[in-house]
């Protein structure tokens, strides 16, 4: 198997999982216990940047342009048809997220976070558009 299709079928048992976890987790429960504040951050962290990873992949593997960042990458996505509007803007909202979440630019609200767990159809977009091109 190619490692694009690799990191697909791991993004996807990452959706999977966050999709688990809100079914599992109340915000209240999060809140009150430090190892699942820290497996929330680290399942989108870990989703966030096997898109990214992917995205950088395709812009490579297809000579779309020399990116200088992971947003250049996304927007060269965009720019060549490989994922639409709808998706590049959420694309560019994670690519923020994942510089927040690892850098600690600042304080992460755990409400905003929890409430990402209802967006993970978000990743499935991402996937149904990019798996073309893997």
């Amino acid at each position: 198997m190619n490692p694009g299709n690799e990191r697909l079928l791991r993004l996807e048992t990452n959706v999977r999982e966050l999709r688990r976890f809100r079914q599992r987790y109340t915000l209240e429960e999060i809140r009150q216990e430090p190892h699942l504040e820290w497996s929330l951050r680290y399942g989108l962290l870990e989703a966030i940047q096997i898109v990214i990873d992917i995205s950088c992949h395709i812009v490579s593997r297809y000579n779309l342009g020399v990116p200088d960042s992971y947003a250049a990458c996304t927007d060269l996505l965009r720019r060549n048809g490989f994922i639409d509007e709808q998706t590049y803007r959420v694309l560019l909202g994670m690519v923020g997220l994942r510089n927040i979440l690892v850098h600690e630019y600042a304080e992460v609200n755990i409400d905003y976070l929890y409430s990402l767990l209802d967006r993970t159809d978000d990743f499935v977009r991402f996937i149904k558009q990019i798996r073309p091109y893997i």
